[in-house]
């Protein structure tokens, strides 16, 4: 019995590490709970939404597995080699018989390396055309999604899950998922050659095989957790860098660079914590699984050895010289792909974090929808009307309660109203960035929610009093990409609103560099830019949204004069900020706590006396104190 108190010794550590990770285990499981942590995707599924993405590259994907074949039978053969050769040594020395050994060694080593260079390129090709697709229909997806959506979620978040997010899934497609199978036919041809060289030997190494297994389960719920922490972390960086490096010039007009430092550094350290605890999970697998690798092979060179040196048999079989060299070439080949596991397990456990987080943005409904029936309207006179409108952002909380009035085509129709009264609602609705919860919104007599929003959008131009610029050029910008329109049009559409008098300044013209938001440019000039893409795409219904606001006297006298020539193209809805602005418009409604309280035209109202007679006397008596009259 006292000659086995080794191989006892051994199952003794086991039992006492199996014990303990059982015991954390069961102790995260209690944690989990007690937190009421959400419940994730099963690894099964998330594996089977990766995979549709794969499908169409299948014949990629079985023409490497054909090559990963040449791959297994060198793992498998070259251990029999080996042996063969650790014979012809110790006992028939035969020089012609050992350079055959050698030759058919190498020329399998050769083919099984030219293999190996190949399927690495076509997996590289391949899982990055998977990634485009992967980034393409995610990006698609998020354009989607309606405003209250985008709204919730920071741009950060978003950039992260495009970008971070589907680079960690990459190494999916490029590597795990072909090693993977690789891996599992390595372990069963070396099984079955172990089992016919000597069964006995291949029993005691299949009794790791639980600890192995035991093991990597545990684990696994480790690490899952770790690369959650990670991705959580580097999500939370990504969204306060994007807001606040956006944000710097109110950072510094407060004075607030020390806050906003103690605030990144309180999330990288936090990043910090959550890499160390990765590290610390991985630092105790991997060497747990080089353990028992080491301790099989030293069972192995026990039992071998004894059976060797005192010519006795193990369980009925004796242990040649060969046999031993060609097991332990077998015990490595049969963890090897187990070890490859574990030091991949960090990038298996990445990209279903990353794919968790991506696919959460994928099952995400949009809110805005089109209608299976819905039709294309091919072309819009631009008839407007609101039928008993009720609107909330949120529960019964009404911006719009009730609100009914109707445009005809070609007219100007001006909201005038205090802050929060609903003006900008009314835009937003009838471009149908939100959906009404009761009532009709009419666009020549078609409900939009019977229009698909695709080609309900495209007759609308918008103006907004916040004018978003992408980097780019000039021409870029007012085109955005739209085919058909030359450089005749998009000068003629400057001239129209007077974006050619500041232009025609600039050392190249509509070849000027813009920068990020045209920071480069002032609030006045970003406006008329603003027309100027509006006018050049001819929409059917302009919508200009407190287009004249925080404008300079200067730059407000060309707006005025670029809306007055707008006002003759078609259909146009505007919310005026100031009142001189509008007073050319065919009607003005007033809006008070989302109701209208008057409509008319400007001398009419002025006439009534009512609440836009009392604006427009506040506005003046403001204007006149400003002008120190």
């Amino acid at each position: 019995m006292h000659e086995f108190f080794p191989l006892i010794a051994v199952g003794a550590v086991l039992g006492v590490l199996t014990v303990i990770f059982v015991i954390a285990y069961l102790t995260i499981r209690r944690q989990k709970e007690a937190i009421g942590f959400d419940r994730y995707m099963k690894d099964s599924e998330i594996t089977r939404r990766l995979l549709a993405y794969a499908k169409p590259y299948w014949k990629n994907f079985a023409f490497v597995l054909c090559l990963m074949l040449f791959s297994v039978s060198y793992d498998i053969v070259s251990p029999i080699l080996m042996g063969h050769i650790v014979d012809i040594i110790a006992e028939d020395f035969a020089m012609s018989y050992l350079l055959r050994m050698v030759l058919i060694y190498a020329g399998i080593l050769l083919m099984s390396l030219l293999c190996s260079y190949v399927q690495a390129i076509v997996l590289q090709r391949t899982g990055q055309r998977i990634i485009s697709e992967i980034r393409s229909d995610l990006f698609a997806h998020i354009q989607s999604l309606s405003h209250n959506q985008l709204n919730s979620m920071p741009v950060g978040k978003l950039v992260t899950r495009v970008t971070n997010d589907t680079g960690a899934i990459s190494m999916m497609f490029t590597n795990l998922i072909v090693n993977l199978i690789k891996n599992i036919f390595v372990i069963l041809g070396v099984l079955i050659a172990m089992l016919a060289l000597n069964y006995q030997l291949t029993l005691m190494v299949l009794c790791f095989v639980p600890f192995i297994v035991l093991f990597t389960v545990i684990f696994r719920k480790f690490s899952r957790r770790a690369y959650r922490r990670v991705k959580d972390g580097t999500t939370d960086i990504n969204t306060f860098l994007s807001e606040h490096l956006s944000g710097m010039k109110i950072i510094r007009s407060f004075g607030r660079e020390a806050r906003c430092q103690a605030d990144f550094a309180e999330r990288n350290r936090a990043l910090g914590k959550a890499k160390t605890g990765e590290m610390m999970v991985f630092s105790v697998f991997r060497p747990l699984v080089y353990m028992l690798y080491v301790s099989s092979v030293l069972c192995l060179l026990y039992l071998a050895g004894r059976g060797y040196i005192r010519e006795v048999t193990f369980l009925g079989q004796t242990v040649t010289s060969s046999i031993l060299v060609t097991f332990y070439s077998y015990i490595n080949k049969f963890y090897n792909p187990i070890q490859n596991l574990a030091e991949q397990f960090n990038w298996l456990q990445s990209a279903f974090a990353s794919a968790e987080k991506i696919f959460t943005i994928f099952d995400m409904q949009p809110e805005i929808t089109d209608a299976p029936d819905a039709i294309e309207l091919d072309e819009v006179r631009g008839d407007i009307e609101f039928r008993d409108v009720w609107f909330a952002y949120k529960d019964e909380d009404w911006v719009l309660r009730g609100v009914s009035f109707t445009v005809k085509a070609g007219e100007t129709v001006a909201f005038v109203g205090a802050t929060g009264s609903g003006k900008t609602t009314i835009l937003s609705l009838l471009c149908r960035n939100w959906d009404i919860q009761r009532g009709q919104i009419l666009v020549d007599g078609h409900d939009i929610r019977d229009v698909k929003v695709a080609s309900l959008r495209r007759h609308f131009g918008q103006m907004l009093q916040d004018v978003f610029l992408f980097s780019g050029t000039i021409r870029s910008n007012i085109v955005l990409d739209a085919e058909g329109i030359d450089d005749d049009a998009v000068m003629q559409a400057c001239r129209y609103v007077n974006a050619d008098r500041f232009i025609s300044r600039l050392p190249d013209g509509l070849d000027e560099a813009v920068r990020d938001r045209g920071t480069n440019f002032s609030a006045g000039q970003r406006q008329l830019l603003s027309f100027a893409r509006t006018i050049v795409h001819k929409p059917s219904v302009m919508i200009l949204d407190e287009a004249t606001a925080n404008i300079d006297t200067e730059t407000e006298v060309l707006i005025q004069d670029s809306l007055e020539r707008m006002m003759s193209i078609g259909t146009m809805l505007m919310v005026a900020h100031r009142l001189s602005t509008i007073r050319h418009a065919d009607q003005i409604i007033v809006l008070s706590h989302g109701e209208i309280i008057e409509s008319g035209s400007h001398e009419a109202l002025l006439a009534r006396g009512g609440r836009y007679a009392e604006l427009h006397r506040m506005q003046f008596a403001r204007e006149q104190l400003t002008a120190g009259v």
